[in-house]
């Protein structure tokens, strides 16, 4: 009995610092205003079975997606062709295929300006070994690889998102750490093949004290865990000289001149230095710039899309519940903005049945008149 009894307390006090540490009950002001677009703008992609998460388009109209490794896909990147999706660069590189480097667990792809596919390999938190693979996308084949070190993406990290400057030479990323709560950027030299953590737990990286509410879900797990990563986010100015980040749940959208970053001495108290407010956002996920400089945020609570100039002022361009999780971003040729529906609140904490009673999942596009630029 007395066993039993001190096992029990364990076992209270363990769910108690859980919930002390992961668990947030705050609620997000509404930013949003009449939207000034109508949802008749949005064009349907496609409608998949299976949720995706991030989106790339090239300057050809190629369209590539990753389906959301959250659902547990049989493909994890793959080309949409005629409205259905085809395993890219092969099925022998999706999760458990028998490439030696195959996916693991894949949720950003971008397309640089060198016809590059590159895919952020998460590792799955940090279980297994978090990586970049660059694909050209002539050929399918991979022409750069690297593996994180631990000291970068370790145990409880979360690689979440990046972007690849104009040139092809940097990747600015974001660890959004739900797990371990170190939320930081990483900046990578693909010339030196070196990678750099920067501002780690910084304020502008850290998560806000809210929890997520999407289309009436509480986004928190048993009570005691919430949905709430930290920088999530990022987004790169059309010249590669300003770098736009923020956390899901934080107030604010913070930016930070890139040419700072490539200083490899520059420690975290001078770049703490040069980050700059732009202004208050919504509950964002997904972000990308146009050729105005203004940055194009999705509020995953109220179904919308937001556009901010340099000046931090907000537009609400669509609000609609069509847009189920707006998550990733991607301009394409004719003034496209392609933008996937992950609808997590669907999806985390749901068996996998209920998940498929959820389908189609859409993929839309909205006119916007912005010129397609690759890695946006």
């Amino acid at each position: 009995m007395k066993k039993l009894t001190f096992l029990c307390v364990i076992v209270a006090l363990a769910t108690l610092f859980i919930w002390w540490r992961y668990a947030e009950t705050g609620h997000f002001p509404d930013l949003t205003t009449a939207p000034i677009w109508s949802e008749d703008k949005l064009e349907l992609v496609a409608e998949l079975p299976t949720p995706p998460g991030n989106v790339a388009v090239n300057q050809d109209g190629r369209v590539f997606l990753t389906l959301h490794p959250e659902a547990r896909p049989e493909f994890n990147v793959v080309e949409l062709v005629d409205g259905e999706v085809i395993p890219f660069p092969s099925a022998e590189w999706q999760p458990d295929g028998i490439q030696e480097k195959s996916f693991q667990e894949v949720l950003s792809i971008r397309i640089d300006q060198q016809n590059r596919l590159w895919a952020l390999d998460t590792g799955s938190h940090g279980i297994g070994q978090p990586r970049l693979l660059a694909f050209d996308l002539s050929s399918g084949a991979l022409v750069h690889e690297y593996d994180f070190p631990s000291s970068i993406f370790g145990l409880g990290s979360h690689a979440n998102d990046f972007q690849v400057s104009p040139d092809g030479l940097y990747l600015y990323i974001s660890d959004a750490s739900i797990l371990a709560k170190t939320p930081a950027l990483i900046v990578y030299s693909v010339e030196k093949r070196e990678s750099r953590r920067i501002l780690e737990n910084d304020a502008s990286v850290k998560s806000g004290h809210y929890e997520p509410v999407v289309q009436g879900r509480p986004m928190t797990v048993a009570g005691i865990f919430t949905i709430n990563p930290g920088v999530d986010g990022i987004a790169l100015s059309r010249d590669g000289e300003t770098l736009f980040y923020a956390s899901v749940s934080g107030d604010m959208l913070y930016k930070l001149p890139t040419r700072h970053l490539k200083y490899a001495q520059a420690n975290n108290k001078i770049l703490a230095g040069f980050v700059e407010p732009v202004g208050r956002k919504t509950m964002t996920d997904g972000m990308t710039t146009d050729n105005q400089n203004n940055v194009y945020l999705t509020d995953i609570e109220h179904s919308a899309i937001i556009r901010m100039n340099d000046q931090g002022e907000r537009t609400t361009l669509l609000k609609t519940d069509k847009l189920r999780w707006p998550d990733g971003f991607s301009f394409g040729p004719d003034g496209y903005l392609y933008i996937t529906n992950s609808a997590l609140h669907e999806v985390i904490g749901r068996l996998p049945s209920d998940v498929k009673k959820q389908a189609p999942y859409p993929v839309y596009r909205i006119k916007t008149d912005q010129e397609a630029v690759s890695g946006h």
